[in-house]
């Protein structure tokens, strides 16, 4: 069983490797109340706290498992009754990719872990049949390959410029890819951006379920984007990627897959960083400094 936030929860809809996946609305008391019941009445043997923060510790010593377990770095590590080491002190590695960070809790307590397998995302059927009348709405059908992309990002130093996004469609256009770009609802504006400044017919999306990106990345022969959710979303599913990192650790976020996959950035002294805005240079330069030309050599050489 998985609990999570229930503007995530979606993308793990119909996973094989989960039995119940338990959602809770953000910011609401009487949610997290109602769910510490339930965790309760559910008798779990083992609660494993993934995450650290405050809802999550109170949920885990909610539960009243016999064995709660969470990482001694944690603000309130002395609620859980097993208290692991560092990630690091764990794997005896100083760097870790953020998939080893939590399997070091699970492997910890005697769970084997070493095989460490690629993330892995389930495609439902009720989204799939959605991405096919969405694509077939602008006359693309099952035949007709098509490349993902993804302009945007939730900070300022992960987004890459939107007219070097521009160029890519018109590459992979030259491919023969299908260029298919996708966006929310309140992002829309860079999805405008990257159509007006591409001479390639750009197929824009803004409004799709976590399911259906999961669904339409499958369906991707690539996917092009910038460091976030929806590349990691594209690699669970064997779709190659090309993803261009800004302030983030690539170390320990890349993509987690067996399908090829390539990381562009620039290296900095200042990277990586928090992200939440940049102290060295008025525009963040470790994203705007990474040259299109360069990403575009990546997305060339993957697999057609």
């Amino acid at each position: 069983d998985i609990l999570l936030e229930d503007w995530v929860a979606p993308v793990l809809d119909g996973s094989p490797l989960v039995d119940r996946i338990i959602s809770i609305p953000r910011h609401s008391n009487s949610a997290r109340a109602r769910i510490a019941r339930d965790l309760h009445r559910t008798g779990y043997d083992v609660v494993y706290n993934l995450h650290g923060g405050t809802t999550a510790t109170f949920l885990a010593r909610a539960s009243g498992a016999p064995y709660r377990v969470g990482f001694a770095h944690y603000q309130y590590a002395r609620l859980h009754n097993h208290v692991a080491p560092s990630p690091q002190e764990i794997w005896s590695r100083p760097t870790l990719h953020s998939v080893e960070q939590q399997l070091a809790l699970i492997g910890w307590t005697g769970v084997p872990v070493s095989d460490r397998p690629p993330t892995q995302l389930a495609v439902t059927e009720k989204a799939a049949r959605s991405v096919v009348g969405r694509l077939a709405a602008h006359k693309i059908h099952d035949a007709q390959p098509i490349a993902l992309v993804h302009p945007a990002a939730a900070l300022e130093t992960k987004r890459w410029a939107t007219d070097n996004f521009a160029r890519i469609t018109e590459e992979v256009a030259l491919r023969g890819l299908t260029p298919v770009a996708i966006v929310s609802p309140q992002e829309r504006h860079i999805l405008e951006s990257l159509v007006q400044q591409s001479s390639a017919r750009v197929i824009g999306l803004t409004d799709l379920s976590l399911p259906e990106v999961t669904a339409l990345a499958a369906r991707s022969r690539l996917f092009v984007g910038n460091d976030s959710g929806i590349a990691h979303m594209a690699a669970a599913v064997g779709t190659p990627c090309v993803v261009v990192f800004g302030s983030s650790n690539v170390a320990h976020w890349r993509p987690w897959t067996a399908s090829q996959s390539e990381v562009v950035h620039e290296e900095m002294k200042c990277q990586p960083c928090h992200g939440y805005f940049c102290a060295e240079f008025e525009n963040p330069q470790c994203i705007l400094r990474v040259p299109a030309e360069r990403v575009v050599a990546n997305c060339l050489a993957q697999p057609k």
